[in-house]
């Protein structure tokens, strides 16, 4: 695994354990963060501490969130990469009606190399499908404003 790859890896272990001052390291200044495949929302450029705040809304009311990569391709030139892998995204939390919220898809990431440390400037997921109880995000956010 490369540098830009274990740039990729760390976003997700830091949000599985909501470590959102590492999470904000490993962003650029800006973000183009695009999620559009997903919900249909168009894809917006972000400041780290912007995309932290949203996820904080609803990460933290699952019980457990895992978040698996795999098949990474990358390629590296000069001080820009691009790394394309597989995602699965599994949520947890216990409800009548099923206790998981599964998401699986693609990423595509853009990354920058910015005093020796690769930063990601571009974060799109692509999304396939999902399956499990789909009311689990929205239990989620009312975990997190109670």
């Amino acid at each position: 695994m490369n540098s830009a790859e274990k740039a990729v890896t760390q976003i997700f272990i830091a949000t599985d354990q909501q470590d959102w001052e590492r999470l904000e390291v490993i962003f650029a200044n800006q973000v183009e963060l695009d999620y559009s495949s997903m919900n249909g929302n168009p894809a917006t450029t972000l400041a780290p501490q912007e995309i932290t705040s949203a996820w904080k809304g609803i990460l933290p009311g699952f019980t457990h969130t895992h978040h698996q990569l795999g098949n990474m391709i990358s390629t590296i030139k000069d001080n820009k990469a691009e790394v394309f892998c597989y995602g699965t995204a599994t949520h947890f939390l216990e409800d009548e009606r099923g206790n998981v919220w599964t998401v699986v898809g693609t990423y595509h990431f853009e990354l920058a190399l910015i005093s020796d440390e690769w930063k990601v400037s571009k974060m799109k997921f692509n999304f396939k499908y999902q399956d499990g109880n789909t009311s689990l995000p929205q239990k989620a956010i009312e975990n997190v404003t109670k």
